[in-house]
């Protein structure tokens, strides 16, 4: 299953673009024997897709039919590490050939683009910077790569 981070804004380089570079790397060559990835990043520019509605609909267009849709939102779930591992093997499992994660822009989210997911993921009650929300979202899909393959790094 292809993996893909959709957001809108763009990186302009800094520890939190590297960040991001590196784990998806990562969980694109551990995920090749799982079934999951290639991991890559689809970013909207935001000059040119400006309020929620011109966003989602840029957005939408980023996701291939069918995808498993997982939007990032304060008000979405917060799963356990081993959880989100969970979601993304199930979706595989059940034969979907894509995922995306969705990333709003500065007011988030549309509600009915939200409505739409099959997942609504939350970091957290606090609201984090767009830069931070991927670095934090690629890791946990490194993280997933390496709990479904059984090794020691995700410790409890």
């Amino acid at each position: 299953m292809r993996l893909r981070i959709a957001s809108v804004g763009r990186a302009k380089g800094g520890p939190e673009a590297a960040l991001v570079s590196d784990y998806m790397a990562r969980a694109s060559k551990a995920g090749r024997a799982l079934g999951l990835g290639p991991v890559d990043l689809l970013e909207i520019d935001e000059r040119k897709a400006q309020g929620k509605t011109a966003q989602a609909e840029a957005l939408l267009r980023a996701c291939p039919d069918g995808a498993f849709l997982i939007a990032l939102d304060e008000r979405g779930d917060t799963p356990t590490s081993p959880k989100f591992a969970q979601w993304l093997a199930t979706a595989r499992d059940a034969g979907r050939r894509d995922a995306v994660f969705l990333i709003g822009g500065a007011d988030g989210l549309a509600p009915d683009l939200v409505a739409r997911c099959d997942k609504v993921l939350s970091f957290g009650r606090l609201v984090w910077p767009h830069m931070l929300a991927r670095a934090m979202l690629s890791e946990q899909i490194y993280r997933a790569t390496q709990i479904l393959s059984g090794t020691p790094y995700h410790r409890v």
